[in-house]
């Protein structure tokens, strides 16, 4: 019998894309490389559904994601500031990869549900 038609036995392991509210944050952060705004949707939604986690592991989720967006706006302004020196590139594109890095870990963590190991961190 093909995968298509087996029966469910109910052992609860999937191997699909599961989006669940840190993955659909994570999406939203990378997304906003290509359309710029869909940041900030996920700051709002990383707030609001801090409020009212579903599991355990999503909490350490969201506080991960919003130390992620305040990196990512804090070291993009500096790196505007510092394109006057020169510099302001090399902070912009390290920026740029640390939040990437970021929210992919996120999201390969929350596909496991798998809680942050360090959600308060300001580095990887």
């Amino acid at each position: 019998m093909d995968d298509l038609n087996r029966p469910n036995t109910g052992s609860g392991t999937t191997s699909g894309f599961e989006f669940n509210h840190p993955t659909i944050i994570s999406l939203l952060y990378l997304a906003s490389y290509f359309t710029g705004i869909t940041a900030i949707v996920g700051i709002v939604l990383a707030f609001v559904w801090r409020g009212e986690p579903k599991e355990a592991w999503e909490e350490s989720h969201y506080q991960y994601h919003i130390n992620t967006f305040w990196i990512g706006l804090a070291g993009t302004v500096v790196g505007f500031l510092l394109l006057i020196v020169a510099i302001g590139l090399l902070v912009l594109a390290a920026v740029s990869i640390l939040v990437i890095v970021r929210s992919v870990m996120s999201l390969l963590n929350a596909q496991k549900h798998a809680p942050m190991p360090n959600p308060g961190s300001w580095l990887v």
